[in-house]
C-alpha cells in the first residue's frame, strides 16, 4: 500500500530535476540574445598543411552539440582551451553560410561541466592560428571518427574583403555552402557520411 506513495515522491524528484535544468538552460540562452554579432567568414578544405604550422599558437576545442537528435543542431557549447562559451548561429540569408548572425556567451568551466552532462554530439579538433596576409588562418585539424579532415576558416571585416579573398595556395575548395562542413551537421555524422562530398573535391586525408 506504500507504492504509489514513493512512485510518486520520485516522478516529483525526476520533474524537479528537468526543471532545474531547463531553467538552467533557458537562462543562459535568454542571456545569448544580449550579444549579437555578425560573422562573416569562409571555409575551405585544406590541400596540405602550412610547413610553420607547427610554430603556431593552438588549441584544443570541444564542441557539444544539441539536441543531440537534430541532423544540424545550432545550439553550440564550448570548450577552447581554458575559455568556455555558449554560441548559437543563424544565416542571415538562407543558402549563403558566409554570413551569420552569431549569440555567444562566456560561460565558466563549472558550468560548462555542468552542461556537458546533456546528451550532444561532439566533435574534437587542435585549432592553429595560422598568419595569412592581413588576416588569420583558423586551421582545424580533426580529430577521432575525423582523423585526416583539416578545415581552414578566415573571418573578415566586411563583404567586400570576403569578396577579394582568393583561394589560399594550402587550401583546395571553398566550401563555405556545403552543409555537411557545418559543426552541427558534422558533429552528427561520420567520415562515412562525408566521404562523397570530400571524392567530388579530390580531398586526400593530409595524414
Amino acid at each position: 500500500m506504500f507504492d504509489k506513495p514513493n512512485y510518486f515522491w520520485l516522478n516529483v524528484g525526476n520533474l524537479y530535476f528537468s526543471y532545474v535544468w531547463s531553467s538552467l538552460i533557458f537562462y543562459k540562452l535568454s542571456e545569448i540574445f544580449m550579444e549579437n554579432e555578425i560573422e562573416i567568414e569562409k571555409t575551405y578544405l585544406a590541400k596540405s598543411l602550412p610547413s610553420e604550422l607547427a610554430l603556431c599558437k593552438s588549441k584544443e576545442i570541444i564542441d557539444l552539440y544539441i539536441p543531440k537528435s537534430s541532423p544540424h543542431a545550432k545550439l553550440r557549447i564550448r570548450k577552447s582551451g581554458d575559455s568556455y562559451t555558449i554560441t548559437k548561429k543563424k544565416v542571415v540569408n538562407e543558402g549563403d553560410a558566409s554570413t551569420q548572425i552569431e549569440q555567444n556567451i562566456e560561460i565558466t568551466k563549472e558550468e560548462f561541466e555542468a552542461l556537458s552532462q546533456i546528451p550532444a554530439n561532439t566533435i574534437r579538433k587542435i585549432r592553429y592560428y595560422y598568419p595569412y596576409g592581413e588576416h588569420t588562418a583558423e586551421i582545424d585539424v580533426f580529430m577521432d571518427r575525423f582523423e585526416g579532415l583539416v578545415l581552414v576558416d578566415i573571418e573578415f571585416n566586411s563583404q567586400e574583403e570576403l569578396q577579394r579573398c582568393m583561394l589560399p595556395d594550402f587550401c583546395l575548395a571553398d566550401v563555405t555552402n556545403e552543409d555537411c562542413f557545418a559543426g552541427g551537421v558534422l558533429s552528427h555524422s561520420d567520415f562515412s557520411d562525408i566521404r562523397g562530398t570530400l571524392e567530388k573535391f579530390n580531398y586526400n586525408k593530409l595524414f
